[in-house]
């Protein structure tokens, strides 16, 4: 089987995974440009593998089983590594158990829908939570001063009250398909 160019970038993606967290695990200056060059690089391919996919007119089975799985692997590894590495701490522990909570929730309800042959469609204000979520860890995988500790954090709660949001706003969506 031959795998098309997005497919592979969603790999790609994959891949970075355990090195991204060999990274910040490693907890030094240097290693945290590097924790965050792979990291921006994989953010990028979750966007580059859709429009080359859309535009290429090469969706693929494989590649929509295994993009959002990807996102959400990079996701919950990165928020998993920095709360261990004590750049999300304290309180702040709060909106990442909440955005891995909401991670897991709209697994489980794809999953739920796609056995009912029911679509549920990425909405615009997930693509912003997405955006803000991938701004906020961006930031703490660098945070090596009090502002930008701060600036990632508050970017952190933003992530969460949207990430909250959109959840709500998928539980609403999809109600009709519990009763």
């Amino acid at each position: 089987m031959k795998i098309n160019l997005p497919t592979q970038l969603t790999l790609a993606r994959i891949a970075a995974i355990p090195v991204i967290c060999l990274f910040i695990a490693i907890n030094t200056e240097w290693s945290s440009w590097l924790s965050l060059l792979l990291f921006f690089a994989a953010a990028m391919t979750d966007w580059l593998d859709g429009y080359l996919a859309r535009r290429r007119m090469q969706i693929s089975k494989l590649g929509q089983f295994l993009d959002p799985i990807a996102d959400k692997l990079l996701v919950v590894a990165v928020i998993l590594f920095l709360v261990q590495s004590n750049h999300i701490f304290g309180i702040h522990i709060i909106p990442a158990f909440l955005i891995l909570m909401r991670e897991i929730a709209v697994s489980g309800l794809r999953e739920f829908l796609a056995e009912r042959r029911v679509e549920l469609p990425v909405s615009k204000l997930a693509k912003w939570k997405t955006a803000v979520q991938m701004a906020a860890l961006s930031i703490l995988l660098i945070s090596n001063s009090p502002l930008s500790a701060i600036v990632g954090l508050f970017l952190l709660w933003v992530s969460a009250v949207l990430t909250v949001i959109t959840a709500w706003d998928y539980g609403c969506a999809t109600r009709r398909h519990f009763l």
